[in-house]
């Protein structure tokens, strides 16, 4: 990113480029990472360039993108997308090229970030989380996740294989730095399938990020996967939840725009503007996601930074999801799941 500059000026910089007010309609997924997009991104973006934003909420359907391109219908300029999504989706033509250095200086930023068609928008982990007022003993990692003897009691998962497949084979006393070696191979998918068959009668599962917590809070689980950042909103409306950390899978959500989209310019132009330092700090100051800039990692105290999935300390002893590998197999891989889940 271009060195710091003062708000008054950032607020020039960006308003220059227009000679006429827009609109603009982001996508994201909603709940209390849209909230802080809402106070980080939107309402300074909207301040500053005079633009019209529009928010709308998606579960990450990517058949209404696929639909919307197909038929040249596309009314969504800007779209939130998990890492597995991107790839399949750049290489079906779903989405424009983006041009990095419109956005910033390459070393600013952490490699993850770019993609030829997304720029990386923050770091998330998926995490077991509990809720510590139910779960007097903390559990250690996904071997105590997959434990009904020791922890009776349901388990939440977000219904799909990605995240699930690591999570059965680390249960089952993968490394975590061996976890895609293993699962790049049919045993080690079949492996994870048969960890999985272990707790499947105590599996609840969850579509919706809001659901784990929601899920934990009432007693409906016991342990669930969960959004590191949807704990850390839950903490702050007072709910004693937890996190484990160990065995927790990092992750980008990345910035795309559809192809065909009506206003790619404003599109480029709010990228931009999310992945000032300024605007990342803020918004990690909402919600407990990690920063793509760097500089952003400067403006912050050692409380914020500990509930980061990318502290040190929680980075450790995770898992970087592999992109390639959901990108290549992915669609077989939930194509079995579909089917193992039915049964």
């Amino acid at each position: 990113m271009k060195r710091t500059l003062k708000p008054i000026l950032l607020s020039a910089a960006l308003s220059a480029g227009f000679a006429h007010a827009g609109e603009l309609t982001v996508v994201n997924f909603g709940g209390a990472n849209s909230l802080a997009q809402k106070a980080a991104y939107v309402e300074p973006f909207q301040k500053a360039t005079g633009n019209k934003v529009t928010v709308v909420e998606y579960n990450g359907e990517m058949a209404k993108l696929k639909a919307m391109v197909e038929t040249k219908k596309v009314s969504w300029d800007l779209v939130e997308v998990e890492s597995g999504e991107i790839g399949r989706a750049c290489e079906e033509g779903l989405l424009e090229k983006i041009d990095a250095a419109k956005i910033g200086k390459k070393e600013d930023f952490i490699p993850a970030a770019f993609h030829e068609c997304g720029f990386g928008a923050f770091v998330w982990s998926t995490v077991l989380g509990y809720n510590a007022d139910k779960l007097k003993t903390a559990p250690k990692g996904w071997a105590d996740f997959w434990d009904i003897k020791k922890f009776p009691g349901k388990r939440g998962m977000r219904k799909g294989a990605r995240y699930n497949l690591e999570f059965a084979l680390m249960a089952d006393g993968v490394p975590t730095k061996e976890v895609y070696n293993v699962l790049a191979t049919k045993a080690g998918v079949d492996r994870a399938f048969k960890k999985l068959d272990e707790l499947k009668n105590n599996i609840q599962w969850w579509e919706a990020g809001a659901q784990p917590p929601q899920f934990l809070v009432a007693g409906d689980v016991v342990m669930s996967t969960v959004y590191n950042g949807r704990i850390d909103a839950a903490q702050r409306e007072g709910k004693n939840l937890a996190i484990t950390w160990a065995g927790g899978i990092y992750d980008l959500d990345y910035w795309v725009i559809p192809k065909g989209a009506k206003n790619k310019e404003i599109a480029e132009k709010f990228i931009a503007f999310s992945s000032t330092p300024e605007a990342q700090h803020q918004y990690a100051g909402k919600i407990a996601y990690g920063p793509v800039n760097n500089n952003a990692f400067k403006r912050m105290d050692y409380k914020m930074l500990s509930q980061l999935p990318t502290s040190t300390t929680n980075v450790k002893d995770s898992v970087q999801q592999n992109m390639k590998f959901w990108t290549d197999h992915g669609e077989e891989l939930e194509q079995r799941f579909t089917a193992w889940a039915a049964r």
